[in-house]
């Protein structure tokens, strides 16, 4: 990706073909893949998640007048400008669509006293493809908290504004997400995945070089899209919440995959699914991180196929596009495979040996085409920086 075409410089170029100007600074944040540990975030449990290449950038300049424009650069270089709000009168509901993501971003902020409120112009672009399951939406938020607190020479913490981007999605927004895309988004490194504790907040970088074991991880696009401000993630959550408090613990975080079984009897039927579900993807999670610990990423493979059958089976989040990737990538000699995201569309990864790389994408091509699918997008995921300054 050369500077020309970077989305940092696509979007000062934005910002000085629309304002006249010069931004006073431009910010960005990456997208994520989870490389396991799918619906556990909000469990207060564990997660493995890696920035990717591909970012949203935020070119932005302070205002005195109290008002917030915010500008998003289409693939056809176009933009498209959302009607302007006025910061301190922001309230959940007040603004709708794409433009109610930095909308909130700039409420939460304002509610933690940051100095948001004489407003500020934003121009938005970015690489990171929408619907994905690749979570466009959060480093769109990350890059426009980032942004905002930089005109406001505001110093924060990342583990702060991780969580003021939560409540922005979820208070604002609508969207009952975890804290595991704003993490991975702000606190990434290049060559690395990032196991996260939820609930003790503990971060530690795992190396994670799969071209040095002769593997890369294949990112499958689906073209499903899917929608987390819907009831179909909320009702789950939902239901893992109730079960937490029928057992009388804290989340599901608590169960130990020892005692899952005589736990599950206590449960009422419809909710033994999504108990299982986390509880063993928790287990997943440990394992995978002793894998790569210990240099063994081959090994990791069964346990990415089996987090995708859980995620399939018990949690009933995949779809018809998800799974022929998944069977597609394994059937031409993927050594694991599974939907990523919070499910009901978006990616699927497998990993791959390098060798096995053509024949991999050919399956998965061929299994869309025999059934009519629209032909998905592939492209090899790079752990890569997280969220940052970009000029």
């Amino acid at each position: 990706m050369t500077q020309a075409t970077t989305p940092a410089a696509k979007a000062a170029e934005a910002f000085q073909r629309l304002h006249g100007r010069a931004p006073d600074g431009v910010w960005s944040a990456p997208g994520r893949v989870n490389l396991i540990g799918e619906h556990t975030d909000y469990n207060d449990g564990y997660v493995l998640p890696f920035a990717l290449p591909h970012r949203i950038a935020v070119a932005a300049s302070p205002r005195a007048d109290g008002v917030m424009t915010v500008s998003t650069m289409g693939d056809d270089g176009g933009l498209q400008e959302a009607d302007p709000v006025v910061v301190a009168d922001l309230v959940p509901g007040t603004v709708k669509g794409w433009a109610a993501y930095p909308g909130g971003v700039a409420w939460a902020l304002r509610e933690q006293g940051i100095a948001v409120t004489g407003g500020a112009d934003l121009v938005i672009a970015g690489d990171v493809p929408a619907g994905a399951g690749l979570s466009s939406s959060h480093a769109l938020e990350c890059a426009v908290a980032l942004a905002l607190l930089g005109l406001a020479g505001s110093d924060a913490e990342r583990a702060d504004i991780a969580r003021w981007v939560q409540r922005s999605e979820n208070d604002f927004v609508g969207a009952p997400t975890g804290i595991l895309d704003q993490t991975a988004s702000l606190c990434c490194i290049e060559a690395h995945a990032l196991f996260y504790d939820v609930r003790s907040g503990k971060p530690e970088q795992v190396a994670f070089d799969a071209a040095a074991s002769g593997l890369e991880v294949l990112v499958i696009d689906t073209r499903a899209s899917h929608a987390l401000v819907d009831g179909g993630y909320g009702a789950r959550r939902a239901g893992c919440e109730r079960a937490a408090g029928i057992l009388g613990i804290p989340a599901l975080r608590d169960i130990d995959i020892a005692e899952l079984d005589q736990t599950l009897v206590r449960l009422p039927e419809e909710l033994r699914p999504l108990v299982r579900h986390v509880v063993t993807e928790n287990d997943r999670v440990l394992r995978t991180v002793e894998l790569l610990r210990a240099g063994r990423l081959a090994e990791v493979g069964p346990l990415l196929s089996g987090s995708h059958a859980s995620l399939r089976d018990d949690y009933r989040v995949s779809c018809l596009e998800l799974d022929v990737a998944v069977d597609s990538a394994m059937a031409a000699g993927a050594l694991g495979a599974r939907m990523v995201g919070g499910g009901f569309g978006g990616s699927a990864i497998a990993l791959v040996p390098v060798e096995r790389h053509d024949e991999v994408e050919r399956s998965v091509l061929a299994g869309f085409a025999s059934r009519s699918l629209t032909r998905p997008r592939l492209f090899t995921a790079v752990p890569s920086a997280g969220a940052g300054r970009d000029r």
